[in-house]
């Protein structure tokens, strides 16, 4: 559909193709926990505190590039200054998500 977002998902190694729609869920974090089943996985719910959704991003473009609130503090704290290392829960569900490759890491 014309609306849709589709965007990838690397979890562990293995390749997930999302399809979602604007506005479908709060944030990235919330769709990748309900969708993935990921334990452990956004733990303060999504204020950007717990750095337990760090994801990797590649081709993100548009307002989803941008850092603020809580996120660069977060990050800076556990050392990752790389500007493609995200807070799933700082992402919103737009389509600035299409075509982009989201890797979890573990942190």
């Amino acid at each position: 559909m014309k609306n849709n977002i589709n965007f990838t998902v690397i979890e562990n190694g293995t390749l997930i193709p999302i399809t979602t729609r604007h506005g479908s869920y709060p944030n990235l974090m919330y769709l990748l926990k309900e969708e993935l089943q990921l334990e452990s996985f956004g733990e303060c719910g999504g204020v950007g505190r717990c750095a337990t959704c760090v994801v990797k991003t590649s081709g993100i473009t548009g307002n989803s590039a941008l850092k603020e609130r809580n996120e660069p503090a977060t990050l800076s704290k556990l050392g990752f200054e790389e500007a493609n290392i995200r807070l799933s829960c700082q992402i919103y569900i737009t389509t600035d998500l299409n075509d982009v490759e989201i890797s979890i890491l573990e942190v």
